[in-house]
C-alpha cells in the first residue's frame, strides 16, 4: 500500500507564533530530519533515470513535497511506501511531459532553481510560481546561463517569478563561468546538461555542495572535475542513460544546526545527533563552533551512497568570539543566522565576512539578523558583506519579539537563542519551518528546550 503524501496533506492549522525561555542544560539523542538537498535532487534525479529509484530518509517537509508534487504533474510516479521510503518510478532524461497546471513551488528556492534547469531540456512551456517569499528572490542568475542553451524565459521585472520557461530538445552545452558561487545554478546548470549533446561545464570561483556531483556519478552519469586557474570546473557528458538506485539520506546539517547551537549556548548541555551528513561541503558551521569553544565530537563515520555521514555529540563550552573568513561561506551560508545566536552568547566579537549572499535569501537575513539582535539587546553592526556582533559574554537580554518574515532559518535562529536569554524570545509567522524541519519544536522539546507554540502572542 503507498500513498502520494503531496502538499495538499501537510496541516494548515500549525501555529503561527511560538515563544523561547531560558532552559536548563538540554540532553538526549534525536535525529534531525533528512538532508533537505539531497532530499531535491533525489526526486529529480530518480525522475531522470530508467527505473525505480527508493530513498529513506526523505525530508516529509514543504520544500521537497512541493518538488515532488511538480513532478508528478509532468508524470513521474512518486509514493511513499508503507516502510517510510519514497519510490521515484523514473521517465528517462527528456522525458518529462507537459503540466497541466502552474508549478507552485511554495518556499522553496532550491526547487525552483533546479527544475528550471531540469526543464531546459523539453519542448513545452511550463510556469513556475511559489509563496511570497520566493516571488520575491531574484532568477537572473540561473536564467542566464540557461538562456544561452538556448531556453526562452519570460518573469516580472527583476528576473521574479512568476517565470515562463519554455525548453528546448535542441538544447546548447555551455561552459559557463559562474559569477558567484552558488550550488543551486551549478546544479540547474548540470541538469540542464544531462539534456544537451555533448559536453556541459560549469566552473565554480568556490568551491560549492556537490550533492549534484555525486549523485549524478553514483547513478551513472559522465562527470570530470578538475581544478582550474578560474576556479573548480565540473562537467557532464549529457544524454547518458541514468540507472535506478537505493538512496540512504543522511540527517540534515543545516538542521542539525539547531540542536547543534542550542547545546552550545545552554550552560551544561550534552547532546547527540546520528547519522548526519558531513559533506565537507556543508560543515562550516561545526567547524566554526568548536573554535568558539562549544566541544563537538564526531564518531561512527561510514560513507552512505557516496555521501559522508557522522554521529556527533555537542557539550556546552565558554564560547568566544571568532573571526569566520570569506572563503568559509559556501559551506555554512544557511547557518549564519543561528551561529549569529552563539556569538550573541560568546565573549568578544565575532565577525562574518562575505556574507553578501544571505540578502537574497528567503529574506534579506543579514538585516533580519541585526534588526532581531539588536531587539534582544546584542551590539551589532553590517556593511556590505560583513557583519560584526559584539557577544554579551553570556545571556543576552533578549525579551523581543520577532517577525519571521516567512523565513523559516530566522525564524528558529531567533527560538533558539531565546533559550539562553533572560527574558523570553517571541517569534512571529513561524508556519515556514513545516518547510525544513517538520516537528521543530517537539523535536527541541524531546531535549528539555522550553519552546512553546500558541495561536496568539503570549506575555512573559
Amino acid at each position: 500500500m503507498t500513498r502520494t503524501n503531496d502538499l495538499d496533506s501537510m496541516p494548515e492549522d500549525s501555529p503561527h507564533t511560538a515563544i523561547a525561555r531560558a532552559s536548563r542544560a538540554l540532553s538526549g539523542c534525536v535525529r534531525v530530519p533528512g538532508d533537505k538537498s539531497i532530499s531535491h535532487r533525489a526526486l529529480m534525479l530518480g525522475a531522470m533515470a530508467v527505473g525505480t529509484t527508493r530513498a529513506r530518509g526523505l525530508l516529509e517537509g514543504e520544500d521537497v513535497l512541493a518538488t515532488a508534487a511538480a513532478l508528478r504533474r509532468m508524470g513521474v510516479g512518486i509514493a511513499r511506501d508503507d516502510d517510510g521510503a519514497w519510490r521515484i518510478d523514473g521517465v528517462g532524461v527528456g522525458g518529462l511531459h507537459a503540466p497541466d497546471d502552474v508549478l507552485d513551488l511554495g518556499n522553496s528556492g532550491t526547487a525552483a532553481r533546479l527544475l528550471c534547469g531540469l526543464l531546459a531540456g523539453h519542448d513545452f512551456t511550463a510556469i513556475l510560481t511559489g509563496d511570497d517569499s520566493l516571488r520575491a528572490r531574484p532568477m537572473g542568475r540561473v536564467i542566464a546561463p540557461l538562456a544561452e542553451m538556448g531556453v526562452q524565459t519570460t518573469a516580472r521585472d527583476g528576473d521574479r517569478m512568476p517565470l515562463s520557461l519554455t525548453g528546448t530538445a535542441d538544447l546548447l552545452p555551455i561552459e559557463y563561468v559562474l559569477p558567484i558561487a552558488s550550488a543551486q545554478v551549478k546544479s540547474a546548470i548540470l541538469l540542464a546538461g544531462l539534456h544537451a549533446p555533448g559536453r556541459t561545464s560549469v566552473v565554480e570561483p568556490a568551491a560549492t555542495r556537490d550533492h549534484t556531483e555525486r549523485m549524478l556519478a553514483h547513478m551513472g552519469a559522465k562527470l570530470e572535475i578538475a581544478d582550474t586557474p578560474e576556479g573548480r570546473r565540473v562537467t557532464v557528458t549529457g544524454q547518458p542513460e541514468l540507472h535506478p538506485t537505493d538512496i540512504e539520506i543522511p540527517a540534515d546539517p543545516s538542521s542539525a544546526a539547531f540542536p547543534v547551537v542550542a547545546a552550545a549556548i545552554v550552560a551544561g548541555s550534552d547532546v547527540t545527533l546520528p547519522s548526519v551528513g558531513m559533506n565537507q561541503a556543508r560543515i562550516g558551521l561545526f567547524d566554526t563552533l568548536a573554535e568558539m569553544g562549544a566541544h563537538i565530537t564526531r564518531y561512527n563515520r561510514p560513507d552512505v551512497v557516496g555521501e559522508p555521514v557522522a554521529d556527533l555529540r555537542v557539550r556546552a563550552g565558554v564560547l568566544k568570539g571568532v573571526v569566520v573568513p570569506p572563503e568559509r561561506a559556501p559551506s555554512m551560508i544557511d547557518e549564519y543566522p543561528v551561529l549569529a545566536a552563539a556569538a550573541a552568547c560568546a565573549d568578544g566579537t565575532t565577525v562574518f565576512e562575505g556574507v553578501s549572499e544571505l540578502r537574497v535569501k528567503e529574506s534579506d537575513r543579514l538585516a533580519a539578523v541585526e534588526a532581531g539582535l539588536v531587539d534582544c539587546g546584542v551590539a551589532v553592526w553590517t556593511e556590505e558583506d560583513r557583519m560584526v556582533i559584539q557577544g554579551c559574554a553570556g545571556p543576552p537580554r533578549g525579551g523581543a519579539q520577532i517577525a519571521a518574515n516567512l523565513d523559516h532559518r530566522i525564524a528558529m535562529s531567533f527560538l533558539v537563542l531565546g533559550l539562553a536569554t533572560q527574558d523570553p524570545v517571541t517569534v512571529d509567522n513561524i508556519r515556514t519551518v513545516e518547510t525544513s524541519f517538520p516537528r521543530f519544536i517537539e523535536t527541541m522539546a524531546g531535549l528539555g528546550a522550553d519552546i512553546a507554540a500558541a495561536e496568539t502572542n503570549p506575555t512573559s
